[in-house]
C-alpha cells in the first residue's frame, strides 16, 4: 500500500497551507472575539480554487475527489478552525445536489459555488430533534404545483449567508415506515416566509455562521423537490458519509495544530533552568500526540480513497470520523495543559483550538452515534 501523495495533491497541500498562513493568522482572534467573518477571504478562496474541488468539472468545480477535498480542510483547520470552517462549509449541501440533483438543480446552484457568487447551507436540527433525525417534525404539503413547508430548524450552517438551504422535511409522515416519511427541498432564502437568526456565544468555530431558521408557510415551486419524494432520510446518510469525511480531516488539521504550538511552546519555555521539551514528561505527551495524529490519518486517508472509488465504507468512515475528533479533544487539552496559565488566555492558540475541537464530536453524528454505527456493524442490530 502507498500512502504518497501524488504531485498534484501535493501542490494542493503546500498551496492550501501558504493561502491559511498568509490569510488567517492576522484576523483569527478578530473573529473570534466579534463572531464575525470577511466574507472577501472566501472570495479570495474561491477563485483561487479552494472552494468546491469534489463538484465535476461539468460545472466548473475542480473534478478532485472528496479526498482532495480532505487535503484542503486538514491544512486548512491547521492554521485557524473557525475560519477555515467558515470557507469551506460554504458548499455544505452540494454534495446532496450532486449526489440526488437534476441536471436542472445542478447547473443553477453549483458553478456559483466554485465561482464564489453564492453559498449553500443544509438545515435538518431542530429543537427536539438532534441525531435521531426520523423525530423531524417541519413539514412540507403539496398543494398544486408548489410545497408548503412550516418549521423550525436549528443549528443550520451559513442560516444567515445561504442563498440557497437544503431542508430536510417530512413530507408523508403518516407512512408506517418512519424512514420513508421524509424528502428534502431546496429553499431560496429570499422567499416569503423564510428567517434566520444567528445564533451567537458559540465555545468555538466563532467565525463560522450557524442559525436558528424559522420557515413559515414558506411556498416553493414542485421542481425545487431535491431526490426522489420519500428518500430524504436515505439521501441523508449518504450525504453525511461523504462530509463525515473532511470533519475527519478537521480533527486532524486542529491536532496538528495543537501538536505544533506544542513543539513551539516547550522549546522555548524554561522551567527549573531547562526548556520544558527537555522533560520525559512533556517528550512523552508529543510522542503519544504525533502518533494519534498519524493513525487518524490513515484512517481518513483510508475512508476517502475508497469513498472515490465508489466503494464507501460506512464503517470505517463512522471509525474515521469517531477516532479523528476524539484525538483533536485530547491533542487540545494536552497543549493547553502544556502552556500552563498561558493556554487559558485568548491571545494563545491553544486556548482557541481546544474550544474549537469539542464541536468535532457533536456535529454529523456525534461520537456516542458513531460507536453505535461501529457496534452494530460488529455485533448485528
Amino acid at each position: 500500500m502507498d500512502f504518497t501523495l501524488s504531485k498534484e495533491q501535493q501542490d494542493i497541500v503546500k498551496a492550501a497551507r501558504r493561502f491559511a498562513k498568509g490569510e488567517f493568522p492576522d484576523r483569527a482572534l478578530e473573529f473570534d472575539r466579534e463572531e464575525t467573518f470577511d466574507l472577501t477571504i472566501w472570495k479570495k478562496a474561491c477563485d483561487l480554487g479552494f472552494v468546491g474541488v469534489f463538484i465535476d468539472d461539468a460545472y466548473d468545480g475542480a473534478g478532485y475527489g472528496f479526498f482532495e477535498h480532505c487535503l484542503i480542510n486538514e491544512e486548512f483547520w491547521a492554521v485557524e478552525p473557525g475560519m477555515a470552517m467558515q470557507i469551506l462549509s460554504s458548499t455544505f449541501g452540494a454534495e446532496l445536489v450532486l449526489l440526488f440533483g437534476t441536471e436542472a438543480q445542478k447547473q443553477s446552484l453549483l458553478p456559483k459555488l466554485v465561482a464564489g457568487e453564492a453559498i449553500v447551507g443544509t438545515a435538518i436540527t431542530e429543537p427536539d430533534a438532534g441525531c435521531d433525525v426520523t423525530s423531524a417534525v417541519t413539514t412540507a404539503v403539496r398543494e398544486g404545483d408548489q410545497w408548503v413547508i412550516n418549521g423550525t430548524k436549528m443549528f443550520a450552517t451559513n442560516g444567515n449567508l445561504a442563498d440557497v438551504l437544503l431542508v430536510f422535511c417530512q413530507t408523508d409522515p403518516a407512512n408506517d415506515n418512519r424512514h420513508r416519511r421524509y424528502s428534502f427541498f431546496m429553499v431560496p432564502t429570499d422567499t416569503k416566509g423564510y428567517s434566520a437568526v444567528k445564533i451567537r456565544g458559540k465555545m468555538g468555530i466563532r467565525a463560522s455562521d450557524t442559525a436558528e431558521v424559522s420557515l413559515k408557510d414558506v411556498r416553493v415551486p414542485a421542481e425545487n423537490l431535491l431526490g426522489t419524494e420519500g428518500d430524504g432520510f436515505y439521501e441523508l446518510m449518504a450525504f453525511f458519509n461523504r462530509t463525515r469525511l473532511h470533519i475527519c480531516a478537521q480533527g486532524v488539521g486542529l491536532a496538528r495544530a495543537a501538536l505544533e504550538e506544542s513543539i513551539r511552546h516547550t522549546k522555548g519555555r524554561r522551567q527549573f533552568g531547562a526548556s520544558l521539551a527537555s522533560y520525559q514528561a512533556t517528550q512523552f505527551k508529543i510522542a503519544e500526540m504525533a502518533t494519534k495524529i498519524r493513525a487518524a490519518r490513515n484512517l481518513y486517508y483510508e475512508a476517502a480513497w475508497w469513498a472515490d472509488r465508489g466503494k464507501l465504507d460506512h464503517t470505517l468512515v463512522a471509525m474515521a470520523k469517531w477516532y479523528s475528533a476524539r484525538i483533536a479533544v485530547e491533542c487540545a487539552d494536552e497543549a493547553v495543559q502544556m502552556h500552563g496559565g498561558y493556554g487559558y488566555i485568548d491571545e494563545y492558540k491553544v486556548q482557541r483550538l481546544y474550544r474549537d475541537a469539542k464541536i468535532l464530536e457533536i456535529y454529523e453524528g456525534t461520537k456516542e452515534m458513531e460507536k453505535t454505527i461501529i457496534a452494530g456493524a460488529l455485533l448485528g442490530k
